[in-house]
């Protein structure tokens, strides 16, 4: 039970995180493109990414961090089911080249994320 008060706690930052990066990158970056849904995807994937190999290859976390982190925080934050149906959206309205753009940087990116999460948990 002790788990899931760690999951809700950072599912709650995790939240409200996505929803004000979303929010900011709207007003100061472009409406246009879901630009907020990216900027979550990328940086959320290199948290888990560092976090995971992090806690397991170089200290010994509590396994509360695990539940906060992991399954809570980036759980909440990141958005891959926000980002599919976004693509889905742009395409539906026929604007390929932009659904096209949505998919390719969200996959590349966060997947560049991990692992640049990965190769600095391990240098430090």
């Amino acid at each position: 039970m002790k788990d899931v008060i760690w999951i809700a706690l950072g599912a709650v930052v995790g939240a409200n995180l996505r929803f004000a990066v979303s929010h900011l990158s709207a007003r100061y970056v472009s409406a246009s493109l879901p630009y907020g849904t990216l900027i979550i995807n990328v940086t959320g994937s290199f948290i888990l990414g560092f976090f995971l190999v992090w806690t397991t290859e170089r200290v010994l976390a509590d396994p509360r961090w695990r539940a906060l982190i992991a399954v809570g925080f980036c759980g909440s934050y990141t958005t891959f089911s926000s980002y599919s149906f976004e693509s889905f959206h742009l395409f539906e309205q026929g604007h390929y080249a932009l659904a096209l753009t949505n998919f390719v940087a969200n996959n590349l990116f966060t997947f560049i994320a991990v692992i640049a999460g990965a190769v600095l948990a391990r240098a430090v």
